[in-house]
């Protein structure tokens, strides 16, 4: 249950603390948690941040990237040894900005896909799932269609971007296309 700000309104900023003792303790429930329930408030979509308890920086990040490297280790991998390689490639590249955005707007499109798919599907039989999941589906067809189309759109977006700052880098230097 999270607290409201008294000046906005919003609910607050739930604070988990990380101690020196790789300890995680959470200030809303003044008790400490595990990862495996930091976890469980990423699954609730729960906003919070953790913070390192004597220098006040943010370790969200760090955290949510152990809880991946946890899961990605725990059995059912996600991401393929060709997927990471390719990741970590991008790093120090000209497009690793670009990429962070690609790749959080295909999440979005792809996360929001599954939620009309999950709309959609309720009050189905086991049967009827079966046969809805099934790709002769036209409407999962034509989900999936609009997934693609918004990926595409994305990255047409992100070459568009590419381009305009390649002239402006190049008109700096007096260099025209």
């Amino acid at each position: 249950m999270s607290t409201k700000s008294a000046a906005s309104g919003k609910p607050a900023l739930r604070v988990i603390k990380k101690y020196p003792n790789r300890r995680l303790y959470d200030t809303e429930t003044s008790s400490y948690i595990t990862l495996a329930e930091v976890k469980d408030l990423v699954m609730s979509s729960e906003a919070f941040v953790v913070r390192d308890a004597k220098t006040n920086e943010d370790l969200t990040r760090s955290i949510l990237l152990q809880i991946i490297l946890e899961e990605e280790a725990g059995g059912a991998p996600m991401f393929t040894e060709a997927v990471l390689a390719n990741v970590i490639r991008f790093y120090g590249h000209a497009m690793q900005g670009f990429m962070g955005s690609y790749l959080e707007k295909n999440v979005q499109a792809f996360t929001e896909m599954q939620a009309k798919l999950a709309e959609q599907s309720k009050g189905l039989s086991p049967e009827m799932l079966a046969k809805f999941m099934s790709l002769q589906s036209p409407m999962l067809q034509g989900m999936m269609g609009n997934y693609s189309d918004q990926s595409r759109g994305v990255f047409e977006q992100m070459q568009e971007q590419m381009q305009k700052q390649a002239e402006q880098m190049f008109g700096a230097f007096g260099l025209k296309r």
